[in-house]
């Protein structure tokens, strides 16, 4: 019966039956999951009549039904609505609730799961109608038994639940449905992203970079994570939205693709402050990454030491400790997928204190592996072992350069951060000399500061190394902005300083004829090579001994017996070749750093 008011009215005045059936003619419009105006004419008739009301209303945002109950349920109308395993009934519930509890119950979560409603939203009626808040509970999946996994969010104001963009949040449910039911997992499904970079303050252009550049970079680590990009958006601004990043406006827009384009992702080329990430999530109803997220997901991605998840984990949970409160819908978390790798879901779960609490744990934990690896460090600086670090941007080719120096089979890939862990190798030297060669993880613009952090005791190799070779992709047309990326993270780490052979690599993937690497050979301490040609790599050998035979030399010594403390000394700060007994004391044939002969000038043989 048209506009008809179920439930229970008896005792209800005529002229509030009539302001009941006004409802019918209210309609949710632009994707809203409610909106202002009929929470307050539900709250102000709960508020009148001391009952709870519901309204039914369909995807199209036009009104089912409206049932009114006690004050404590309110029994449901015969509501039609689709049924499949994969699918939700196409119907929201919006009901009241007298009291001014806004949180659903437990016989509201069960109406949810019952009749698989798209939402089950509950206002808590307040006696300054204008407070009232609301909370909503969706469907976001099935646990590992199969039954329906129900999420709860809220409590919102009206106005914030009004901002949620509903159709994109009902399709994702039910893409994870169609997905889990169909036995196929989330996490190995490539998921649809959309990318959005903004250009304000001329922070990129300080750097060489374009925000064109910038969100092609983003792009490639978006494919390294394993996402398919449809569409770039750029935007240009002043400053950033402090609501929204890129603007209310912009936020809509996207909003409206990507519920025509079945997108699952949007990620932003800066990294969003808690409440933006929420806000954004909320007008859009996809997941919302920044930068940061998705650098850390592919770390997740790539670890596979002990330490390395240790590190990755340590970076995930700084990076979440401020955003604990605020994660917003994230509802495809739930399924796996990209920015939930590493802790996972139990980040979601836990409370700042338990989070501060793992901090402090894998803390002690680097920490004990780093005393293992200060123990490795020492004993090959007693043994005098020279050290080698490979440094340079992602996807440079250390990894590869290293196993061809090495004749080493470690996992190389032409991606963004294909390798992770530190891999230590034994190199031969023309001289005859052994050394040892680092490889570390790569560099980027903008590297996240929690990695750095996280990562300080592995890039302790770099800063105690003897000789960096600085590998820089040459083929890449912003190889002169990549570099000066690494250069910025090596001064952050204090590693500036350090001796740096500069290392041309991919000369093979230059055009023929190309006389930029004789333009670069002419550099001081720099060399054009091709690691996966093999090409220049003999020279590079005896450009690393050179300069390690300037950090190290051999020198021989007579220690008077008085001093024999001295002797000591030797055999603490390098490693003692020859010795031989003379009249006048000790002769010692030592092998130690350039820097420390001075101070043993007086006892030169």
């Amino acid at each position: 019966m048209a506009n008809e008011i179920y439930g229970n009215v008896k005792g209800i005045r005529n002229s509030v039956i009539d302001e009941l059936k006004t409802i019918y003619d209210m309609k949710l419009e632009g994707g809203q999951m409610v909106s202002q105006e009929l929470c307050l004419k539900m709250a102000d008739i709960t508020d009148f009549i001391n009952r709870e009301v519901s309204v039914y209303v369909n995807r199209a945002g036009n009104v089912l039904a409206v049932a009114v109950g006690d004050n404590e349920k309110v029994d449901l109308p015969p509501v039609e609505g689709r049924r499949g395993a994969t699918r939700l009934s196409g119907v929201r519930c919006i009901h009241t609730h007298p009291g001014g509890n806004p949180y659903l119950s437990g016989v509201d979560v069960s109406a949810l799961k019952n009749n698989r409603f798209d939402a089950m939203v509950a206002i808590g009626v307040e006696p300054q109608i204008e407070q009232c808040q609301l909370t909503f509970g969706m469907i976001t999946g099935l646990d590992n038994n199969e039954q329906l996994v129900v999420e709860l969010y809220g409590p919102c104001s009206l106005e914030q639940g009004e901002g949620i963009f509903f159709p994109n949040l009902v399709s994702m449910v039910e893409r994870i449905l169609d997905k889990q039911t169909g036995s196929t997992s989330l996490a190995q499904t490539e998921e649809r992203a959309i990318l959005v970079g903004m250009e304000y303050g001329g922070m990129l252009n300080t750097l060489g970079w374009t925000i064109e550049d910038s969100v092609e970079e983003l792009k490639q680590l978006a494919d390294t994570a394993g996402a398919v990009v449809v569409k770039k958006f750029l935007q240009k601004r002043p400053k950033p939205d402090p609501a929204f990043f890129v603007g209310k406006g912009k936020v809509q827009e996207l909003a409206l693709f990507a519920q025509q384009e079945n997108i699952d992702l949007c990620i932003f080329d800066d990294e969003l402050s808690p409440a933006q990430q929420r806000n954004i999530e909320q007008a859009m109803g996809v997941r919302v990454l920044d930068r940061t997220a998705l650098i850390l997901d592919i770390f997740a991605q790539r670890a596979r030491t002990n330490e390395g998840k240790l590190q990755v984990e340590l970076a995930q949970l700084q990076y979440t400790l401020p955003r604990i409160m605020g994660k917003g819908l994230s509802l495809s978390r739930l399924g796996g997928g990209i920015g939930t790798r590493g802790p996972g879901e139990t980040k979601l779960e836990v409370d700042r204190r338990r989070i501060r609490d793992r901090i402090a744990y894998i803390k002690e934990c680097i920490g004990k592996v780093k005393n293992v690896r200060d123990l490795h460090r020492a004993g090959r600086n007693k043994a005098e072992v020279p050290t080698v670090s490979l440094v340079g941007y992602t996807n440079a080719g250390k990894s590869t350069l290293l196993n061809t120096l090495t004749n080493s089979d470690i996992y190389a890939k032409d991606q963004l951060f294909a390798t992770l862990d530190p891999t230590t190798r034994q190199l031969e030297l023309p001289d005859k000399q052994e050394a040892i060669l680092t490889d570390t993880v790569g560099f980027i613009q903008r590297l996240p500061h929690q990695l750095v952090a996280a990562f300080q005791s592995t890039l302790e190799e770099v800063v105690e190394a003897d000789v960096l070779l600085h590998v820089i992709d040459v083929s890449h047309e912003l190889y002169k902005e990549q570099s000066n990326a690494v250069y910025h993270v090596l001064d952050e780490i204090g590693a500036k300083d350090k001796t740096i052979i500069t290392v041309y690599n991919k000369i093979d993937k230059l055009p023929e004829g190309s006389a930029l690497p004789e333009r670069l050979a002419n550099e001081e301490n720099a060399i054009c090579v091709s690691a996966k040609e093999n090409l220049n790599l003999d020279k590079l050998l005896v450009l690393i001994a050179e300069n390690l035979k300037m950090k190290s030399v051999e020198e021989t010594f007579l220690i008077p017996y008085d001093k024999s403390a001295l002797v000591n000394r030797f055999h603490e700060i390098g490693t003692v070749l020859e010795s031989e007994y003379l009249a006048g004391g000790t002769k010692l044939k030592v092998r130690l750093d350039a820097s420390a002969v001075a101070e043993f000038e007086d006892y030169i043989f």
